[in-house]
């Protein structure tokens, strides 16, 4: 595209992330190219400069500039038939306006300098273009579960647009160290990313703070083994970068097999195990019909949780947190 263009913001992308927004219209287009874009301030809102996190209002008009080319379709690498394959055997439910895999721990959702096999990439199973889905929410690399992605431009608004509203409701199951008490309730902490030794993580933070972001996670204890360790299913109010593992750290019950987001109690239950959170349960309206509830059976890496603490999964009922008053 070698014109400017001014694009108005549609209903049912309310709230979406601005970097998202263009993904969504040009998928070609990498996270680096996109953010130099709008640093530079080529990319305005109402006539403003933005951030690739801005949430856009319904209506606000967008300057598009000048955008590299997408590759032509021959030059394009192919999917291999058994990377096609891999693809499809991930997926949970499918229609013509929603597709929803169940994700595999350890399996990225976007590529990145060092990581070539993610689920974007995989994404060219079902063709490139207007055939390609798009991505509208993200999971953690070892975080497995329920990955929803719009099969049109105006499907993947809409869900987009869900979950910017609070409409999507997902159901995390984790592992964690100790009993939570209360074993209910909700917590809001704010949160920033910050540099901690030799590594970013996100931290509690002051809410005067300007960096803070707000967070909330709602949780309910589903069972536990003793006082060592709590099978808990959470759901995150907000989408904050590991909100839930930042949170569970503060609350003093870090999520086994994290090794970021731990403490000595954890690291002492997670030998062997890799990280105990999977999304379990997502509820979202469907782009033009309905609602969707979708379900991941329980990873491999969970498995291994479950059995050595002793937890079956069918204790859980399917609906955890309408009892749960603020």
């Amino acid at each position: 595209m070698r014109e400017v263009r001014t694009i108005a913001v549609g209903d049912g992308e309310e709230g979406v992330r601005l970097d998202r927004w263009f993904r969504r219209r040009w998928p070609h287009l990498t996270q680096g190219q996109l953010h130099k874009l709008i640093r530079s301030g080529q990319v305005r809102i109402d006539g403003g400069r933005a951030k690739p996190d801005t949430r856009l209002a319904a209506g606000a008009m967008i300057r598009v500039p000048p955008l590299p080319e997408a590759r032509p379709e021959g030059e394009r690498e192919r999917l291999d038939p058994r990377d096609a394959a891999y693809a499809h055997s991930l997926v949970l439910y499918e229609d013509e306006e929603v597709l929803a895999l169940n994700k595999p721990s350890g399996l990225a959702v976007q590529g990145g300098t060092k990581t070539l096999k993610h689920v974007d990439r995989l994404l060219s199973a079902w063709g490139e273009g207007l055939e390609r889905p798009r991505l509208v929410h993200r999971l953690d690399r070892d975080t497995s579960g329920v990955l929803v992605l719009g099969k049109t431009p105006d499907a993947a608004a809409r869900l987009a647009g869900a979950f910017a509203r609070r409409r999507a409701h997902k159901t995390y199951w984790a592992l964690v160290a100790g009993f939570p008490k209360p074993g209910e309730g909700v917590l809001e902490l704010p949160l920033v990313k910050r540099g901690v030794g030799d590594r970013e993580m996100v931290v509690p933070a002051d809410p005067k703070d300007p960096q803070a972001e707000a967070a909330e996670t709602e949780f309910v204890t589903i069972s536990r083994a003793g006082d060592r360790v709590a099978w808990m299913a959470l759901r995150p109010h907000t989408g904050r970068t590991h909100q839930l593992r930042a949170h569970m750290l503060a609350m003093g019950h870090a999520i086994l097999g994290d090794p970021k987001y731990r403490d000595e109690a954890s690291a002492a239950l997670s030998e062997g195990l890799k990280l105990q959170l999977h999304a379990r349960r997502l509820t979202l309206p469907h782009p033009s019909r309905g609602t969707l509830t979708l379900e991941a059976p329980l990873s491999r890496e969970m498995r291994d949780g479950f059995q050595r603490f002793g937890f079956d999964e069918h204790e859980a009922e399917p609906e955890l947190f309408g009892r749960v008053r603020r």
